[in-house]
């Protein structure tokens, strides 16, 4: 009786948001679930097959690959799509899954932990662990942590995971994990081993630890280039979405498709093919100009270095886009942390509210810049055919709603 008054305080509350203009009214829904119906989340999960996907970059991508997967086999799947991650996003999600057998959720890597049990969750896939938003997250080894614990207190969960993290093979190792090895380069937060402090030997896309022997698991999953490995399978992962970031998504959502959900391999890796914008990553805008820019969302220096890498090898004009409000972290210290001389060469701008915080940077890296806050109209002042507008949170937030009808 509670969750079902919940559940319809929820429906009036987000109601009232969109007619008000105060937002779309999801989050509010969720509030007002939880408030009115702690237990709710539990109850509206029961009876389905629940997979929780976590990461620091890439789990919304992730969650939508994962999606689409299990779609094309014919489960009926209810998830989160526009990366709503927190109890105040899945309780909505749930409540309006109907007949759905399956819920695929993404879920905030500090809020995983507290949502394993109340759902009954049945899987998890975890991607990487790193810094983002110190001010609000704190170290990476406290969310390493607290991911472990969970995989302690429950042996039996299924897992599937990146063996080429140190922090999630330190976290996943106690459960049932199917390993797959995605060889990201990102290691700049991965100093130290997560089981003694001792510093991790790298090699050949490896790593070990020479004090505890704590290292990277064997596997025959593997990523190779485009190409993912599943014991003795293979399949191309020809992706829609770019960047090699997303072949990794796509890599650990397929191996989840396949080995916990029984989808055959091929038909997975074609499913994964067909998604071409993720909660509106990747969407074109006009600049009416009679040019289009792809818009992408980075968020932390790991992410921020996997989208520069993929713009330095192409011909595109790059805007750099970055506020430092709550939801972007309010500390922009961060911008020395990523390797922004990837772009020399390239026609840039910066712009944001701490655009001038960018221009400095940019300076540094000796990249040819122009300055604007308006993004739109710094893609505007920039040559060429092709703009790619690189955004923090909130600044990718204001343009979806603007032009991808996303979430206020």
């Amino acid at each position: 009786m509670r969750t079902r008054l919940g559940v319809a305080a929820g429906r009036v509350a987000g109601s009232l948001s969109r007619v008000t203009g105060r937002g779309a009214g999801a989050t509010i829904s969720g509030r007002v679930i939880n408030v009115v119906a702690p237990g709710a989340l539990a109850e509206l999960g029961a009876g389905r097959h629940i997979a929780l996907v976590s990461a620091t970059n890439g789990k919304t991508t992730t969650t939508c690959l994962l999606t689409a997967a299990l779609t094309t086999n014919g489960r009926r799947v209810a998830t989160n799509s526009t990366g709503a991650n927190l109890t105040s996003g899945i309780a909505p999600t749930l409540a309006a899954a109907g007949d759905a057998d399956t819920a695929v959720l993404e879920v905030d890597e500090r809020v995983l932990p507290r949502v394993v049990d109340p759902l009954a969750v049945e899987l998890l896939v975890l991607g990487n662990l790193s810094r983002d938003q110190l001010d609000r997250y704190g170290e990476v080894h406290l969310l390493a942590d607290a991911w472990r614990r969970v995989a302690e207190t429950h042996p039996r969960l299924g897992i599937v995971a990146n063996a080429s993290d140190p922090h999630v093979v330190w976290a996943a190792s106690p459960a049932q994990v199917t390993w797959v090895a995605l060889g990201l380069g990102w290691r700049l937060d991965a100093a130290s081993c997560p089981a003694c402090g001792e510093l991790l030997d790298w090699a050949d896309d490896r790593f070990r630890c020479p004090s505890c022997g704590f290292a990277q698991p064997e596997t025959p999953n593997r990523l190779e280039g485009d190409t993912l490995v599943l014991d003795d399978q293979r399949a191309p992962l020809r992706l829609a979405v770019p960047g090699q970031w997303n072949v990794a998504n796509a890599a650990l959502a397929v191996t989840a498709a396949v080995e916990h959900f029984s989808v055959p391999l091929a038909e997975a890796a074609r499913a994964v093919g067909s998604v071409t914008t993720v909660a509106g990553r990747y969407m074109q805008v006009p600049l009416g100009d009679g040019r289009t820019a792809r818009v992408l969302l980075a968020k932390n220096p790991a992410g921020w270095s996997e989208v520069l890498r993929f713009l330095a090898g192409i011909d595109t004009a790059v805007v750099i886009a970055v506020n430092a409000r709550v939801a972007d972290g309010k500390d922009p210290s961060w911008l020395w942390d990523v390797p922004y001389e990837l772009l020399r060469g390239h026609a840039a701008a910066a712009a944001g509210e701490r655009c001038l915080d960018v221009a400095v940077r940019l300076r540094y890296a000796e990249v040819d810049h122009v300055v604007e806050p308006d993004p739109l109209a710094a893609a505007r002042a920039l040559p060429g055919d092709t703009v790619h507008l690189v955004c923090s949170y909130t600044q990718f937030s204001a343009l979806y709603r603007h032009f991808g009808d996303g979430p206020a």
